[in-house]
């Protein structure tokens, strides 16, 4: 079991019963529009040679890959122990996530406060990045989104400014331990959106957010930038669909694409199983407090059942604040003294509502992560320990209803 004491030390349902895959974009910048371009593959220029690592040499130059935009810099820093199979009769540790869709950068500096949250409180968490946020609005026609114009994206394209201080979060974010997945890139919703994908379309979308990723230095011509210290290709292995939407398609794609997880669904708070040799970890229903039905574990969702699409009353901010931290601290509280199951909340860079959600989930943070036998862990950490465990214990967990206490306890119940 990883704890909280040995981590650094050692370095190193939904809106009613109506909506529950609804959720909401990341929303910064404005938004872009269609049209023409020429071939994303002809245009892409060739990087520079790639540098000698140094062999073993530990204060070696990091090895530069494609244009320079990224670099193999070794391990990731900042990871807990390997992990280890849970022991005849061990409970599991209270697993939570906090994931972020969209990652961006704006005026309201918000990737930065959670970032810095999750260093204070020793909370690793994955930030979901939008492939287009690194791609200027001045090149968009290299995006071809399927089923859409090129260079169409339903979210904004950002400034060069944001496109800078996104780079620089992002560099931070993964030194200190987080994981960088997808949020694939135009945030398309509806019938035109990731419902309507072939599993070729997802593939694409998958290559093109990768592809951005890797060529931002081209792309924007901010060469002075230093390059993102991972290989996006090894550190790609999960994502989230905007809207939750097309995940049946997906899934293959994910597979094929290489990821080992992936969040675009909605479920209960149950022990999360493989699909398409994919852990499908999707977002939860959890207590919707002083209604008769449970809503999706994310912000937006909250929202939409409190003030609709738009802002509400700001004085009901309170009083909405406290709902959306109290519905979690349940779902917590129901997972951790009956099932276990890990605990997944999603939310957005947004100031909805004035801010209340980002408040009420910084609560959490500080009142959750420093709690003994609790780990808050990214979807790669996760998948990690999943992986590690004895697949016979795994569907024993998967047996348990949610918030069902294992019967005669943990040590009898994982006893065998």
């Amino acid at each position: 079991m990883v704890t909280h004491t040995t981590r650094r030390t050692a370095s190193l349902v939904a809106i009613g019963a109506l909506a529950l895959g609804m959720t909401a974009c990341s929303l910064v910048g404005d938004t872009g529009s269609g049209g023409g371009r020429s071939d994303q593959e002809e245009s892409a220029p060739e990087g520079p040679a790639e540098e000698d690592p140094g062999g073993d040499d530990a204060g070696a130059a990091p090895q530069l890959l494609g244009d320079g935009s990224t670099a193999n810099t070794g391990p990731q820093p900042e990871q807990p122990p390997a992990p280890e199979p849970l022991a005849p009769g061990e409970e599991p540790p209270q697993f939570v996530v906090f994931s972020w869709d969209g990652a961006g950068e704006d005026d309201n500096q918000l990737f930065s406060r959670f970032r810095e949250l999750g260093e204070r409180y020793d909370a690793d968490m994955t930030f979901f990045l939008s492939g287009i946020y690194l791609l200027p609005e001045s090149e968009r026609l290299r995006y071809e989104p399927p089923g859409h114009q090129p260079g169409a994206s339903d979210i904004g394209y950002l400034s060069d400014e944001h496109i800078a201080a996104t780079l620089e979060q992002l560099r931070l974010a993964w030194r200190e331990g987080n994981e960088i997945g997808t949020h694939f890139n135009g945030h398309f919703c509806g019938p035109t959106g990731g419902s309507s994908w072939t599993v070729e379309d997802w593939v694409d979308e998958i290559e093109q957010a990768r592809w951005m990723v890797q060529n931002w230095r081209t792309t924007t011509g901010l060469t002075d930038e230093e390059p993102l210290p991972f290989d996006y290709d090894q550190e790609l292995v999960g994502g989230r669909a905007p809207c939750l939407e097309g995940q049946e398609n997906l899934l293959p794609a994910a597979a094929e694409s290489g990821f080992r997880y992936d969040s675009s669904g909605n479920s209960l708070q149950l022990w999360p199983q493989q699909r398409h040799g994919v852990w499908d970890i999707s977002l939860q229903s959890v207590p919707m407090p002083g209604r008769s039905f449970e809503t999706l574990s994310m912000d937006y969702n909250f929202m939409v059942n409190q003030s609709g699409e738009q802002s509400g009353d700001p004085a009901m901010w309170p009083t909405w604040q406290a709902e959306m931290h109290d519905g979690l601290m349940a779902a917590f509280d129901r997972a951790y003294e009956g099932n276990r199951a890990p605990l997944i909340i999603g939310n957005h860079f947004n100031q909805w509502n004035g801010g209340i959600y980002m408040d009420a989930v910084e609560d959490l943070i500080t009142e959750l992560c420093p709690r003994e036998g609790v780990e808050c862990v990214s979807f790669r950490q996760l998948v990690d320990w999943l992986d590690a465990q004895d697949p016979e214990v795994l569907d024993r967990l998967r047996g348990l209803g949610v918030g069902q206490a294992p019967p005669g306890g943990w040590e009898a119940y994982l006893a065998g």
